[in-house]
């Protein structure tokens, strides 16, 4: 099994028509997801062809989602667009929406989000910012390379694009069920809590890697979850041990105020609720081996 994406989902691409979206759509369709058609306002009822696979284009996801029966829908557009992408989204009632844009203003993230909730939060959102979501062997749901490691019983969720990709690649012998980057914008949709409660459900996920970030106190709620609610072996990593305090680093959320958000402070929080944190990225990929034997 997998968590929230498999080869039945039907994948709408917004903003399939513009550089990154036509891109990242072949790849998607090389790791076997089942994309059914993009969307591009203006541009509906014209065909593109993608390596030999013809798709539609729609001018509105509702239109995409009665012609094809789209259950899922990845956002490519650009920052001043996202916002209204994803409303339209939700309003077709797309029960996923991974959101990869990178920039959107943080007014706009609460803003569709809220959105989301007061339409009775059918809708997950990943992201922004983020990498997406992939089951290997199955679908790929973003821009995560889906060539860099096999399909396993590891689940991983994480704020950064590229450790996803490291720990992906370094544990690609054992393989993973389903990968989630969440993004690190100070406001996103789906959180470290939402992955770690559907991989305990899992009967296919039999180990967790977190990987979280300074900023914020997304890992240690995370860590008080895990204490109560998680029986699956959790190992983590938290990118910024050495991050200057008061400093954005990398992603908006990802800023030390004071003693509050920091890599250290995240790490203990975890390893008190019994998750082995390593200090890099290969030393959480050796503990996860540890603790799978």
């Amino acid at each position: 099994m997998a968590i929230w994406l498999t080869e039945d989902n039907k994948v709408l691409v917004q903003g399939m028509t513009g550089t990154e979206g036509r891109k990242h759509t072949l790849r998607m369709l090389a790791a076997g997801t089942q994309v059914v058609g993009g969307v591009t306002p203006g541009k509906g009822g014209r065909d593109v062809d993608l390596g030999g696979r013809v798709l539609p284009v729609f001018d509105s996801v509702a239109e995409g989602v009665a012609a094809t029966g789209a259950d899922t829908t990845v956002v490519f557009v650009p920052p001043r667009f996202a916002r209204a992408a994803v409303v339209e989204a939700v309003d077709a009632a797309v029960p996923l929406v991974v959101v990869i844009t990178e920039g959107i203003p943080v007014h706009d993230s609460a803003a569709f989000w809220a959105h989301s909730l007061a339409r009775g939060g059918r809708t997950r959102i990943i992201g922004p910012n983020c990498p997406g979501i992939i089951s290997p062997g199955r679908a790929n749901a973003g821009i995560i390379p889906s060539d860099i490691t096999t399909a396993g019983r590891i689940g991983l969720v994480s704020k950064s694009g590229t450790l996803t990709y490291q720990l992906m690649y370094e544990l690609r012998d054992l393989g993973f069920s389903t990968c989630v980057g969440i993004g690190g914008d100070p406001v996103i949709g789906t959180t470290h809590i939402d992955a770690l409660h559907d991989f305990e459900d899992d009967p296919d996920t039999d180990a967790v890697i977190l990987v979280g970030e300074i900023g914020g106190d997304a890992e240690e709620r995370a860590a008080a979850y895990i204490r109560s609610f998680v029986s699956k072996p959790v190992v983590g990593y938290v990118a910024g041990f050495t991050a200057p305090e008061g400093k954005t680093m990398g992603h908006a959320g990802a800023i030390v105020s004071g003693s509050s958000g920091t890599a250290q402070a995240k790490a203990e929080a975890l390893e008190a609720a019994g998750v082995r944190v390593g200090r890099t990225p290969s030393e959480t990929a050796g503990l996860l081996r540890a603790v799978l034997g």
